[in-house]
């Protein structure tokens, strides 16, 4: 399938150090991408420049057919780029409820297609269903995950970019996150890139994986070929 999304050879600096270096990656429709690398190595930042949190220096970025150079954050989430932090960034003193009612009322959407996508939402994640009046910043880590997502996707993004979602989060979450992630792979054709280290669970969600070290892509391929002397080459400390 055609790219979704494109990266050639993108540079960027944080405070006048180069911390990407030619990164070229693509994310096609109804296909998981896992970024992977050691701690530094500018996956985070990979995601930040695709949002258009931190400036594009050098290289391309486009998005469904379209070059993202010089449209600000706002415009490339209401075009379809949906993303979801490292710490999740939930309002910790609203309820649940009011947390999912800003990615509808982000975008403008109310009466029948509100209802019906808070109703996606929940069938995807049903314990949110049950805690509409707890504030988010009582929930587990893992709710406090599956809170995030949920928000993300009432955006109707395209691409779903989540940082680190297995971090810090129970077992049976993450379990349960993954099942998720595949469901929307398979029956609403979403791209999903996922910034992760957990080994495990790229090998269980993803189709392809990228490997990263000092900010360029060194190694990349089919999630089938992700050997163990892969991940001790590329991705183990």
């Amino acid at each position: 399938m055609p790219a979704l999304l494109q990266l050639s050879s993108v540079e960027a600096d944080i405070g006048g150090s180069r911390i990407l270096r030619g990164v070229s990656l693509e994310v096609a429709a109804g296909e998981v991408v896992c970024l992977m690398g050691r701690n530094g190595v500018g996956k985070t930042t990979t995601l930040r420049v695709i949002m258009g949190l931190l400036p594009l220096r050098a290289g391309t970025l486009v998005f469904d057919g379209r070059p993202l150079a010089g449209i600000g954050t706002d415009a490339r989430a209401r075009g379809g780029i949906g993303y979801v932090p490292q710490g999740r960034d939930i309002f910790p003193h609203l309820t649940v409820e009011e947390n999912l009612q800003i990615g509808l009322t982000v975008h403008r959407r109310g009466g029948t297609a509100a209802r019906e996508d808070l109703e996606r939402v929940y069938t995807l994640f049903p314990v949110l269903k049950s805690m509409l009046a707890r504030k988010g910043g009582v929930l587990s880590g893992g709710q406090q995950q599956q809170l995030a997502i949920a928000r993300a996707l009432l955006t109707r993004p395209k691409l779903l970019m989540l940082d680190e979602p297995t971090e810090g989060i129970q077992p049976s979450i993450i379990e349960e996150i993954g099942e998720t992630l595949k469901r929307l792979r398979h029956e609403g054709g979403l791209a999903i890139l996922l910034v992760e280290q957990y080994v495990d669970f790229c090998r269980d969600v993803a189709d392809r994986f990228y490997a990263m070290d000092r900010g360029a892509v060194t190694y990349s391929g089919l999630i089938d070929t992700l050997t163990d002397d892969i991940v001790r080459e590329h991705l183990q400390v």
